[in-house]
């Protein structure tokens, strides 16, 4: 049965018929969005306005089918961009966003991130996690434990099958010390075991290369059907197909001049020697 015609005051009411009509309960809907049921019960109720990563996660828990799906989402695809400020999402509980990112990657058979700023959360080591979150502004320390939990968790879905993961690296993040050199030196270990699973592309972009564009922001294509930008001050999402189309775009062109394999464990045990003590390198 398709979605009835919506605005977006209307979006939540929509949302608690449909979960009604599915004989589903708040409580087992919100577990499947990883959102509190309070979250749920907000939005149902009009009183917190959803984002668009918040209805389709709603939508997929109800197993709304993709015909109805796309029929309720065209409110939302009239507002397609949205951001979020960070100083909200820290308000929320940042290890809440952490969760709603993983039910994202969780939904995603192909993804591909491309980040000139820091190594992406789902190859972080946990003290290199930690050290992203000790950061201005650093979160206190009992948040930032749940924090780094939370964003651990989400890195199971590296070995889950049925996916792929396409990494593109900036070789200036590898050596951005964002801590101690030991700490830097670990993470660098880290990526270069992550690049020999077998649904794993790890690529660093060299320094060295002529540049087809500047790395601006970081982002994430899920599919094709969704990107998640990070900017200083919000996370920024669209589903506009034109929008996605030009990151997709911009991936492809960072890829052309990476280096992946053998090349890129060679550059980047190269950098994580720098990081050592002349003694520890191997």
């Amino acid at each position: 049965m398709g979605a009835p015609p919506l605005t977006t005051d209307s979006i939540g009411r929509a949302l608690r018929a449909l979960r009604d009509a599915s004989g589903l309960t708040g409580d087992s809907v919100a577990r499947r969005t990883s959102m509190s049921a309070g979250k749920l019960s907000k939005i149902e109720n009009g009183k917190v306005r959803p984002t668009v990563q918040d209805v389709d996660l709603v939508l997929t828990a109800m197993g709304v089918s993709q015909e109805a799906k796309e029929e309720f989402l065209a409110a939302a695809r009239a507002e397609a961009t949205e951001a979020t400020a960070w100083r909200l999402l820290r308000r929320m509980g940042p290890w809440k966003h952490q969760k709603t990112i993983r039910a994202i990657e969780a939904g995603t058979t192909t993804l591909r991130l491309f980040q000139g700023q820091l190594v992406p959360g789902l190859l972080q080591t946990p003290e290199y996690a930690s050290a992203v979150f000790s950061l201005p502004p650093a979160l206190p320390k009992e948040t930032r434990a749940k924090t780094v939990a939370a964003r651990l968790e989400r890195q199971s879905v590296l070995y889950q099958p049925g996916r792929s993961f396409h990494f593109l690296i900036c070789e200036h993040v590898l050596r951005w010390r964002i801590s101690e050199p030991v700490v830097m030196a670990l993470q660098l270990d880290r990526l270069v075991s992550l690049s020999r699973l077998p649904n794993v592309s790890l690529g660093v972009v060299p320094s060295d290369r002529r540049m087809p564009d500047f790395p601006m922001t970081c982002f994430s294509l899920h599919d094709d059907r969704l990107v998640i930008v990070e900017t200083f001050h919000s996370e920024v999402t669209t589903r506009d197909p034109k929008d996605v189309q030009l990151y997709l775009d911009t991936f492809e062109r960072f890829a052309a001049v990476a280096v992946y394999d053998e090349a890129m464990r060679t550059l980047a045990e190269g950098i994580r020697d720098g990081f050592l003590p002349q003694q520890e390198r191997s």
